[in-house]
């Protein structure tokens, strides 16, 4: 498979089969040539003009002239001193999700970057080699140390790393690029790693919250929960997409009509876990639609600073690298899976209860006494807890840096990286609910004949005896992709 790179029309499915190598990237020919005139452009304007990051200095060094003889060594120099990022090294994932991303950017034209760079970026996609990058060190307002170590790789003072797939190490690498005059600057001027990190929280979050129809559907029949509050008139008369979509998902997968609910539920009104299940969750698909929007105008357009002129004459310095729209975005998502995962943990809480489903407490089936999956409701809600700290807005942060002259920062890289770290433990928290959900169904004497109970069932492990449930929490982590696809 094939994902052209076009700076133009890379869709957020594409970024992700770049990022898991499961296709190689092709540059646009017509791409190329607008990179390349815009590096033709950023020639001409130099020469008649300083360029900030080019023939200046940059951050508090802004006024700070360059001699044009000093500027490749300028340039490298601004490489070397950036490249200071500290912490864990990035998944191999993220670093190639970020490589897609800034080929695809520099694409769009703008950047004033020599070509050679989009070339050396999808070869090293092609190759299945990436850069060696630290985890620390972006605030929303340019992925700089991130940027540097793949630009210091890229010209062949660091050494190139491997992926599990790629060929053994007498395998080709991308040859080395010279670096020219502008070239740093124009590579560091992105948030690359943050949309790389975004694009693939989004895309995993997206996963689970679909799968999350389907767990809530079985917990409901579980429960023989009313489908009045999934009824479509309901939703028609307060119409959010998102809360119309789930009560319409869970009414799908059980085999409901859409019309009013045939029979009444075994109560007049469900817990909240049930009832308020289209209200909750659909916030959260609505989160992770605006953000795969925000994402993919970012990835398609040029951010640098300076940047050049779709027609060459000018070069205009601007503030385009702030990432607030991104950082919000991710924000906004956070909470809203947060606020959907505490009524899984709630319905999970509810399925235990002999006054809801008319089974034994906690689902146990062993002698007086017995736990049954009384331990999960502690392992869903430590996973809660976690979440609840991916929810706490990294766009409230605020920092002071370059002597005062960078007064402010969206901190969207901070919240990427709650984002990724929220798909985990939402992931868990779901997976409780299911192996509750799924032994609930199974204690009944005529479970529904759906397909996600009929998928769940063959999955999970069984028997009700009490036993360690950590192979089940795994079993039904590595269900959910699948119940998203139903």
């Amino acid at each position: 498979m094939r994902v052209v790179l076009d700076g133009r029309g890379l869709g957020l499915a594409g970024l992700i089969r770049l990022a898991d190598a499961t296709a190689e990237p092709v540059v646009a020919p017509e791409a190329f040539e607008r990179a390349h005139r815009s590096w033709r452009a950023a020639g001409r304007l130099a020469g008649a003009g300083r360029l900030y990051g080019r023939g200046t200095g940059v951050g508090a060094h802004r006024s700070v002239p360059v001699d044009a003889r000093e500027e490749t060594g300028h340039g490298l120099r601004l490489l070397r001193s950036h490249a200071g990022g500290a912490g864990a090294e990035l998944p191999v994932r993220q670093v190639r999700a970020m490589l897609a991303v800034r080929a695809n950017q520099l694409l769009a034209g703008g950047s004033g970057i020599q070509p050679a760079f989009v070339t050396a970026l999808a070869e090293a996609l092609r190759l299945d080699v990436h850069p060696a990058v630290n985890e620390y060190g972006g605030l929303g307002t340019g992925d700089l140390t991130a940027l540097a170590q793949t630009g210091l790789t890229l010209i062949g003072e660091r050494p190139w790393h491997r992926g599990p797939d790629a060929a053994d190490a007498s395998a080709r690498l991308p040859a080395p690029v010279a670096l020219r005059p502008g070239d740093a600057l124009a590579l560091l001027s992105s948030n690359a790693l943050t949309l790389a990190q975004a694009a693939l929280g989004c895309h995993d979050l997206d996963v689970l919250l679909r799968a999350t129809h389907a767990v809530a559907a079985l917990s409901l029949a579980a429960v023989s929960g009313s489908l009045e509050a999934y009824a479509a008139e309901v939703h028609a008369v307060r119409p959010y997409p998102g809360a119309a979509r789930a009560a319409a998902e869970v009414r799908r997968l059980l085999g409901a009509p859409d019309g009013p609910p045939g029979t009444a539920g075994r109560r007049i009104q469900d817990p909240f876990g049930f009832r308020a299940f289209p209200q909750a969750h659909g916030p959260a698909l609505d989160a992770a639609d605006a953000l795969r929007r925000i994402v993919e105008v970012e990835v398609n357009c040029p951010s640098e600073n300076p940047l050049i002129a779709p027609d060459g004459t000018a070069a205009h310095h601007h503030g385009g690298f702030y990432a607030a729209p991104v950082g919000l975005a991710l924000d906004g998502l956070n909470l809203a899976v947060l606020q959907t995962a505490q009524l899984s943990a709630a319905r999970l809480a509810a399925l235990g209860r002999p006054d809801l489903t008319a089974l034994p407490a906690f689902l146990a089936a062993g002698p007086a006494g017995s736990s049954g999956t009384m331990i999960l409701e502690y392992t869903a809600h430590s996973a809660l807890a976690e979440l609840r700290g991916c929810a706490v807005p990294a766009s409230a942060g605020h920092a002071v840096l370059s002597h005062g002259l960078e007064e402010a920062a969206s901190f969207a890289s901070q919240a990427a990286r709650q984002t990724l770290r929220a798909v985990d433990a939402y992931a868990t928290v779901l997976a409780c609910e299911l192996v509750v959900a799924v032994r609930a169904l199974r204690m009944l004497p005529d479970p529904p004949a759906v397909a996600a109970f009929t998928v769940a069932d063959a999955a999970l492990p069984t028997g009700a005896e009490d036993r360690p449930l950590t192979a089940d929490v795994t079993a039904a982590v590595e269900l959910l992709p699948a119940l998203a696809g139903l």
